[in-house]
């Protein structure tokens, strides 16, 4: 057989393969990756049924985390994007809106298994002082850790994950399929900022600098010329973003814009993301108030007139200013 024929065999063998996949994924029912949903679950510690986890506002009442300022409630995920740990994923997937279940995550999957060479004895005075007690979580030449016992001038550093060695069991339901684009959107940006900001999806007719395509009749012979460019008119559609300053402020946002931006682009399938910061009125204390004060507001004759209007005399005010100097 000629290497030609071994080609067209290996490029005919990739075809049926193609096609066998897009049948399955055809026949595929229920919920697949790339899916956006919303879950709710609870998940405990198997052996001590400590919480890990919980979307449910009663259980978080009962618990007593819900005085840490979290909101709970359904959490929108994408299937296959390590959103949550995949033995929960790999159950929700095929599954339909309102389907329950419960899946074990063994401890190796969850949050690693027990290290004991994890412990470390190290010195006190690499620790805060306001820090120097049991179960303290503190961080140690750039490793996060807390404290099991201190004793003296030595403390005992844990470095494993708290939750190290458990497995967890998830109790889940399947709220619902969401295909509202900005739903999509708003649950993405909760995910990775912890809430969830005011947003809109419009298409906006947008000016943009093109490529102009070669003249196909050019001599091969000429020098190639400068690429050129025009002046087009394109629909683009956009997620507008309005950045509050608890936004603004958030250490996700400030160090990852970029990315939960592109994120964000590929799996809603807008074409960009434009952030918009708002800034409310004052009150009726407008920059002019403000800069008056500052003596840089107003020009010379502004001021004379604005003491006029005040009734004020401006010399008796020179006057007064050097004797304060002498």
């Amino acid at each position: 057989m000629t290497e030609e024929q071994e080609a067209e065999l290996e490029e005919q063998a990739d075809d049926v393969d193609e096609e066998v996949a897009e049948e399955a994924a055809d026949e595929a029912e229920g919920l697949q990756e790339g899916d956006f949903v919303e879950l709710e679950y609870t998940a405990y510690t198997t052996e001590d049924e400590q919480l890990v986890d919980t979307t449910d506002p009663e259980v978080a009442e009962e618990e007593g985390v819900d005085q840490e300022g979290q909101e709970f409630k359904p959490r929108t995920i994408v299937l296959g994007e390590g959103h949550i740990f995949e033995a929960v994923e790999q159950a929700v997937i095929g599954s339909e809106p309102g389907d329950t279940g419960t899946v074990t995550v063994p401890a190796e999957d969850a949050f690693g298994e027990y290290d004991p060479d994890d412990v470390q004895t190290v010195s006190a005075e690499k620790i805060d002082e306001d820090d120097r007690y049991p179960g303290a979580n503190v961080q140690i030449d750039g490793e996060q850790g807390y404290i099991s016992t201190i004793i003296g001038g030595r403390a005992r550093v844990d470095f494993n994950h708290p939750l190290a060695g458990d497995d967890v069991e998830y109790e889940y339901t399947v709220s619902e399929e969401v295909d509202d684009r900005e739903q999509q959107a708003a649950g993405l940006f909760e995910m990775y900022l912890g809430m969830e900001p005011e947003l809109w999806i419009d298409t906006d007719e947008v000016e943009e600098e093109v490529p102009v395509e070669p003249d196909e009749d050019a001599d091969d012979d000429d020098e190639p010329a400068e690429p050129e460019f025009e002046t087009e008119t394109v629909e683009k559609e956009t997620l507008y973003l309005e950045a509050t300053p608890q936004m603004t402020m958030n250490q996700q946002w400030m160090m990852g814009k970029q990315q939960i931006g592109q994120d964000i682009i590929d799996k809603v399938g807008v074409d960009r993301v434009i952030v918009q910061e708002v800034i409310d009125g004052m009150g009726g204390m407008g920059m002019g108030g403000m800069m008056g004060g500052m003596g840089g507001g107003m020009g010379g004759g502004d001021i004379e007139e604005a003491l006029e209007d005040a009734d004020v005399d401006a010399d008796e005010i020179v006057e007064e200013l050097e004797g304060t100097e002498e």
